[in-house]
């Protein structure tokens, strides 16, 4: 994933425009057609991935800098890269040739005169872009599309001052924008429906993934991704685990990509910490999205990843990266007695079988008992040292238990050392590594997960997107290995509000308490469930 992934936050919030009511109008809005010239301002990498795109995908393109010799200098860098397109066989030297050929670096502004779509890529100060296009609509015809690609910036302030701002969008690609296929379509206060659908459909066309948002701060993205990285951080304060083994259990237990610290590391914890920091500003101070003082203090050190050479890991020409806590090897019991359904873990008991363990199941509440008396218990929200005088294990929530390599257990002071031994050989017994963390409610991987699932809610009732849109935005926006609503629907609105609902119990500050619109899908599941 890109780093510019998480540098889109909106510091200025506006009136939510309702996604689906977008989608429902100007259905008539027309790509913008091949032949139609595309005009890209601002020649730095962005710039020069989005007018590679118009550009293949058979535009005339007009790139132009206000800095001298710039849009010449992108021009020649654009030309190198179809060269090397041609060298992998990924663009044949006809198409080079003709790509070249409606490839122009304009000098003046006024060239830019025939655009039907001027997309804007320069710094992020709102002042500036409102200038240039305030300028711009004084050059372009008024049919043509003006968009920015703001990646921190409010849509509709920077259509504010404009003569018709109706056809002002925006167009948030990823970087690099030739490789990363989503494009979040976003719709300002005053956009009209049938410009959105015109801009929706023209980078559809150039084979883009776009999804519709409304101007809300974070967009889709970068909205509903915080948690991925504020419960990792606030395990980590809680002293319940260290970064490598949390970034381990989020990906070889969650099935993530990339782990939130060496994450935040490769985008830079000062990027990072900033949009977290102005998301929640831009919220009036939600507890939902509340900044982490950990990487307040990386940021403050100076570690702000792979660029200064140390973040949250060493980056120094040999050093070696921290290994995760890995459990010895254990003794797996023979035998284990399954109570109840084990709900998104049930997977497991077939598993536990094909392993040779005998299981014999019997009436409960959903739980392992363990030969020595121990429950080995699915991570529901509570914590160990609540439970007397059972000796309780919590595991993690896994994406897939099968595919998983890697499970994470927690337990209290409690807990015996050969309760843990049993629960640590069961799951090694599956060909698992296993990890063992402090007694954190909601552990790992299933804070985040309910988390996620209420933040992306909480944006579809609220009219920032639909569900298929924010489901598509996080798995190519972020490459997350669910959407975080179809993992909800996996895990059932009740187990996530339930989740949500302990957590709030034990860190009641309104962080975790459930949004309306995950109460609201629970209660139409018992409804449902009651019929």
């Amino acid at each position: 994933m890109s780093a510019d992934v998480s540098t889109n936050v909106t510091v200025r919030g506006s009136d939510d425009v309702t996604a689906r009511e977008t989608a429902a109008e100007g259905q008539d809005g027309a790509a913008v057609g091949p032949d139609r010239t595309v005009a890209v301002v601002g020649t730095g990498t962005m710039g020069q991935g989005i007018a590679q795109v118009a550009l293949v995908a058979g535009h005339p393109v007009r790139l132009y800098d206000s800095a001298p010799g710039r849009a010449a200098e992108a021009v020649a860098a654009l030309t190198a890269r179809l060269d090397r397109l041609v060298e992998k066989g990924r663009l044949d030297a006809a198409a080079r040739e003709a790509a070249v050929g409606r490839l122009h670096a304009a000098e003046d502004p006024a060239e830019l005169a025939d655009a039907a779509l001027v997309i804007e890529a320069i710094v992020e100060d709102l002042a500036v872009k409102q200038r240039l296009f305030a300028d711009l609509e004084k050059i372009v015809g008024d049919d043509a599309v003006l968009a920015t690609n703001t990646s921190s910036l409010s849509v509709t302030a920077i259509a504010g001052e404009l003569r018709l701002p109706g056809r002002f969008v925006g167009l948030h690609f990823f970087n690099p924008a030739p490789l990363l296929p989503l494009v979040e379509v976003v719709s300002g206060f005053a956009t009209d429906a049938d410009v959105a659908t015109r801009a929706y459909e023209t980078v559809k066309g150039w084979g883009k993934t776009p999804v519709r948002c409304a101007d809300t701060p974070g967009f889709i993205v970068n909205r509903v991704a915080r948690p991925f990285y504020a419960e990792a951080l606030r395990v980590f304060e809680e002293g319940a685990a260290d970064p490598a083994t949390i970034d381990a259990a989020l990906r070889e237990c969650g099935g993530f990509r990339m782990g939130p610290f060496e994450l935040t590391d490769l985008i830079g914890q000062d990027v990072n910490e900033a949009v977290t920091r102005s998301v929640w500003e831009s919220f009036y101070q939600d507890p939902k999205f509340t900044p982490s003082l950990a990487q307040r203090r990386l940021v403050e050190s100076g570690r702000l990843g792979r660029k200064s050479g140390h973040g949250w890991f060493s980056y120094a020409e040999g050093a070696e990266r921290p290994e995760p806590r890995t459990e010895a090897p254990a003794e797996a019991p023979k035998r284990i007695v399954v109570e109840g359904d084990l709900g998104p873990a049930e997977p497991l008991v077939a598993l536990f079988e094909e392993a040779g363990i005998t299981v014999r199941r019997k009436k409960g509440d959903g739980n392992i008992v363990l030969p020595g008396g121990g429950l080995l218990m699915l991570a529901d929200g509570e914590s160990s040292f609540e439970f007397f005088p059972e000796e309780i294990v919590y595991f993690d929530l896994a994406l897939d238990y099968a595919r998983a390599s890697r499970m994470v257990l927690s337990t209290g002071r409690r807990t015996a050392p050969e309760t843990l031994a049993e629960a640590v050989g069961l799951f090694q017994a599956l060909g698992k590594q296993v990890s063992v963390i402090g007694d954190v409610p909601g552990m790992i991987v299933a804070r985040t997960v309910a988390m996620l699932a209420d933040l992306a809610a909480d944006a579809v009732d609220r009219g920032v997107a639909t569900a298929e849109d924010v489901d598509t935005a996080m798995r190519l926006g972020v490459n997350y290995p669910a959407g975080p609503l179809e993992w909800a629907e996996k895990l059932g609105p009740r187990r996530v509000c339930d989740l949500l609902r302990a957590l709030h119990e034990r860190y009641p500050t309104g962080r975790y308490g459930p949004s309306q619109a995950v109460a609201r899908r629970c209660a139409e599941a018992d409804e449902e469930d009651s019929r």
